[in-house]
């Protein structure tokens, strides 16, 4: 599907995108502080608790080169919606403004003992169309798309609209405004990873089309992706791209 080669190449300016490596339960941070002491390096040892979702709901973020049904429970996401070309000002300014948001919603819940690590980078696809072909067969003018990134459950509203507020204040990013904490519950779906160059992914996705035929399945929401590489770091030849789609 020719869109991820827009998404993704949006996805190189934006300067404020960082990728976490950190394990996502429970880490111990060794800090080396130099100090102006007799003792010129001292090693303070630190623990501290550090949610990420990647590694707990571990069956949600891999997947197999060839298509499998998965349970996909509900989850809350941060999220951000928008129409039109994803190699327009639109789509960028809201991929900019939705990490954005995570990384202040992260610092928020860290100076109270909830750290977490920031998830990875979705998104959903559709087009408002009578029309049953593929997305990249529709005018990119057409393309509707909701950019998400995963939670942990205990960020709740509340807080997430206070954030967003001061981040607004301090960043003067007015997207902010339109980015919301909602949960989705996407239950039965098909799960493939994409390995390779996204030009590529048409074979994949006719792989997932193949085994939703043969199992007796219908297309039951949106075409989820989940893009597990930096395009920043990672040759194409070594992209990987989780593709969903949910199934009854």
């Amino acid at each position: 599907m020719k869109l991820h080669l827009w998404c993704h190449w949006l996805l190189l300016i934006i300067g404020s995108v960082h990728q976490f490596t950190l394990s996502e339960k429970t880490c111990v941070i060794t800090h080396k502080i130099k100090r102006n002491t007799n003792n010129p390096c001292y090693t303070k040892t630190m623990s501290m608790s550090k949610t990420d979702l990647t590694r707990i709901h571990k069956e949600l973020y891999t997947a197999q080169a060839t298509p499998a049904l998965i349970f996909v429970p509900a989850g809350h996401y941060i999220s951000i919606s928008g129409k039109g070309d994803p190699n327009g000002p639109l789509f960028a300014d809201s991929t900019q403004a939705l990490y954005t948001a995570a990384y202040s919603i992260k610092n928020v819940y860290k100076q109270s003992g909830q750290d977490f690590t920031v998830s990875k980078l979705e998104g959903t696809w559709w087009v408002n169309s009578d029309s049953h072909n593929p997305v990249a067969e529709v005018p990119r003018e057409e393309w509707h798309w909701q950019l998400l990134i995963r939670m942990p459950d205990y960020v709740v509203s509340a807080v997430v609209q206070q954030t967003l507020k001061a981040a607004f204040l301090k960043k003067q990013l007015p997207l902010l405004q339109q980015v919301t904490l909602s949960a989705l519950a996407e239950g039965r779906c098909v799960q493939i990873m994409h390995k390779g160059p996204y030009s590529e992914e048409p074979a994949t996705l006719q792989l997932m089309e193949n085994f939703i035929r043969k199992e007796g399945l219908i297309r039951n929401g949106r075409h989820h992706e989940i893009y597990l590489s930096d395009p920043r770091k990672t040759a194409p030849d070594r992209m990987k791209t989780i593709l969903r789609q949910p199934v009854k």
